[in-house]
């Protein structure tokens, strides 16, 4: 096993986020100073390291997940760590809050207005606990009248869902059912 994939283990294991292909690359270029170290060649060893985690000798896995890499329990045992962690319940999101929560996912960024328009009510309580829980974040603002912010999903949302970044969200066409459709279907 090579010193860089020990090291990539190493970094990974240690932090509390998904590590970068970026970080990890400036992180071992400044570790083995005048070695050049490539993307691919770290994509490689990423792909060592998944595949040596797969196995069943090991409750955890390497997982790909908001945009860089992760160290997560296999799912085999949830019920285990539920139960050490003594975790009774899920807090939920209210519908309001997952609502304006899939409308920032599919038109981010967006304002708050925009938002409210979209849901014909106000969203300030529903995107202060969205804010709250870090599922969204400020942006930036919109280059109008009143300069108003705009939200996006941020990485723990992109964590929660098990994605890389928004283009990996499932379409909306995908959840039109017949029920939502009127009028004579057309060949």
């Amino acid at each position: 096993m090579s010193q860089l994939q020990l090291n990539i283990e190493a970094m990974i294991f240690t932090a509390n986020a998904a590590v970068k292909i970026t970080d990890i690359k400036a992180t071992l270029e400044k570790v083995f100073e005048g070695e050049e170290i490539s993307v691919e060649q770290i994509r490689e060893l990423l792909d060592t390291i998944t595949e040596k985690y797969k196995s069943d000798e090991y409750a955890f896995e390497l997982r790909r997940s908001g945009g860089g890499y992760q160290f997560l329990t296999k799912p085999l045992f949830y019920d285990t760590i539920a139960a050490f962690l003594n975790l009774k319940t899920k807090r939920k999101l209210t519908r309001s809050a997952m609502e304006t929560l899939a409308i920032i996912a599919y038109k981010q960024p967006i304002a708050k207005s925009e938002m409210e328009h979209i849901r014909g009510v106000s969203c300030d309580y529903a995107l202060t606990k969205l804010l709250d829980k870090e599922l969204v974040e400020v942006t930036g603002r919109a280059e109008t009248v009143g300069k108003p912010l705009l939200y996006a999903t941020s990485n723990v949302f992109l964590d929660y869902f098990g994605i890389n970044g928004p283009d990996e969200m499932p379409a909306l066409k995908e959840f039109q059912t017949a029920d939502q459709e009127i009028g004579e279907p057309q060949d």
